[in-house]
């Protein structure tokens, strides 16, 4: 059984340049001063709210995170003297911070901008509101800081159900993932799967950018999913819910006879639903998959057949047993 299964990574920074090209255009940033400090760095996947800090309280300061100034923020700023709205600044520059950001689409005032230019420390206005800001930030960032690898398989989305096939190379996984899109379902990605663990219990699985929506299938070559099928049948992203594995069938191979024991397969530390399936001739493996699929739909709401089955079998057993 081929085993590729790429090592977790986990971005432990991210710098203020890479943060503003990314998200320029979706939270509406404009970069107000600072400019030669866009390499700082960001240590931390969230945010600050420097009430406290801007009265000259810094005990247990975030000083490695994005610092956010609301209306609070600011509008304690233009009470204070021009000189002191400086000393606010450098105060809390010289605690190393990566950045500021100003929401609300709020003029910072000349104090802050020169004290920005002068330590080298961006300052960024967004148009959008501290909550809103607040929210989408925290959900990008948990996503660039969060572990990720690859796996090598395909993953589709199988009624709602994130189903990842592996096994080996030529083994029928794009062929049978082929069979399962022409039932209407959908691929997110194939040959590369690119996982990211997000908030510690939800694996997403992604497709290349540059592959997305192709497949190769051999004997026939690279094909274009969206152009045969639909662009429904096409999906940028799923939770891997289930890993289904492909494995040559042999005499005296051990195969799952009642579905009373459930397997997992680990992806980054998460626990995952795990099918193993022989490959045979007179198989059809996409309907086997489709299966497993709907299988685990119907555990996650509390009907399991095959503990079902074995309680009414125990339960007539016991009853032949009385007489």
């Amino acid at each position: 059984m081929e085993n590729k299964i790429s090592k977790t990574r986990v971005s432990e920074e991210i710098s203020v340049r890479e943060f503003f090209d990314m998200f320029k255009s979706s939270l509406q940033l404009e970069l107000l001063a600072g400019a030669n400090g866009l390499d700082r760095i960001i240590y931390e996947p969230s945010l600050n709210r420097p009430a406290l800090a801007i009265t000259g309280y810094y005990k247990n300061f975030a000083s490695k995170r994005i610092q956010l100034f609301g209306a609070g923020e600011m509008a304690y700023m233009l009470d204070l003297a021009e000189d002191r709205q400086g000393e606010v600044m450098r105060e809390m520059i010289r605690r190393d911070i990566p950045c500021v950001v100003i929401s609300r689409n709020l003029a910072p005032t000349k104090e802050m901008l020169e004290a920005a230019d002068a330590y080298n420390v961006p300052l960024i206005g967004t148009k959008m509101k501290s909550k809103e800001f607040s929210a989408e930030v925290f959900v990008r960032l948990e996503r660039l800081f969060s572990p990720r690898m690859s796996v090598h398989g395909t993953l589709l989305d199988i009624k709602g159900v994130g189903t990842l096939i592996r096994g080996d190379s030529g083994i029928g996984k794009s062929e049978c993932a082929l069979a399962l899109i022409d039932h209407g379902h959908s691929l997110v990605a194939d040959d590369h799967v690119y996982c990211v663990k997000v908030y510690d219990q939800v694996v997403l699985g992604r497709g290349n950018e540059l592959s997305r929506g192709y497949m190769e299938c051999r004997g026939i070559g690279i094909i274009n999913v969206a152009e045969l099928f639909g662009i429904r049948c096409v999906r940028m992203e799923k939770s891997i819910d289930i890993v289904v594995t492909f494995v040559d069938w042999k005499p005296g191979v051990a195969e799952e006879r009642t579905g009373l024991e459930i397997n997992y397969f680990d992806i980054l530390g998460i626990q995952i639903p795990h099918f193993v399936i022989p490959v045979r001739p007179g198989r059809d493996m996409a309907r086997l998959v489709e299966v497993a699929a709907m299988v685990h739909a119907l555990r996650q709401m509390g009907h399991d057949g095959a503990k079902a089955f074995n309680d009414r079998l125990i339960a007539h057993m016991t009853k032949e047993g009385a007489k």
